[in-house]
């Protein structure tokens, strides 16, 4: 059963140095909404700090349009090329980054988590998953998005609103100190 809240404003994002997508999720009472979906179109840009520069630039926007109150964020995964892990954790950083600049707190999540939570199946494909969001959220097949990226983001913050009011087994922060005492590690 899921918790009931007043209203509460969901940014999904789904990292990507060349596509990134971002959904909006409005929830009322224990209803959800679709608010925005969408993609930060960074092919055009090539060089590499120039993207992470729009992509914050982007995603401040964002959050100043819609003032989400918890983000949601699929985390990487864990592929065989380094240098591309290591390009799709910085804008996932920069995405996190300009979201804990507004103390807006948030939780990562697994691909697999996601895929799992929306479609029942962690390894569905990207058309299954948006197909399962599009009947979830009663919104017609000639509003789906030209990229899978929009998609992905919104069920991230669906994922995220299904798990409200449940202990939360994924890595939430609710600010810089609280991302460095969680990950002594990461930070020198």
């Amino acid at each position: 059963m899921i918790a009931p809240v007043k209203e509460k404003i969901i940014l999904g994002i789904d990292p990507g140095t060349n596509v990134m997508g971002y959904g909006v999720l409005r929830v009322r009472g224990a209803r959800p909404e679709m608010v925005a979906m969408g993609v930060i179109d960074l092919r055009r840009v090539g060089d590499t700090y120039l993207k992470l520069k729009h992509i914050h630039e982007r995603v401040l926007g964002i959050i100043e349009s819609y003032l989400p109150d918890e983000l949601a964020i699929e985390a990487p995964f864990f592929g065989k090329n380094v240098q591309s892990m290591l390009k799709l954790g910085r804008a996932q950083g920069v995405a996190m980054a300009a979201a804990l600049s507004r103390d807006i707190p948030i939780t990562e999540y697994a691909p697999l988590k996601i895929k799992m939570a929306i479609t029942g199946n962690g390894q569905a494909s990207k058309e299954q998953v948006a197909d399962m969001l599009r009947r979830m959220l009663h919104f017609r097949e000639d509003d789906m998005p030209a990229f899978m990226d929009a998609t992905d983001a919104m069920a991230a913050a669906y994922c995220h609103y299904l798990q409200m009011g449940r202990p939360a087994v994924e890595k939430a922060y609710r600010g810089w100190k609280d991302f460095v005492a969680k990950n002594p590690d990461k930070v020198r």
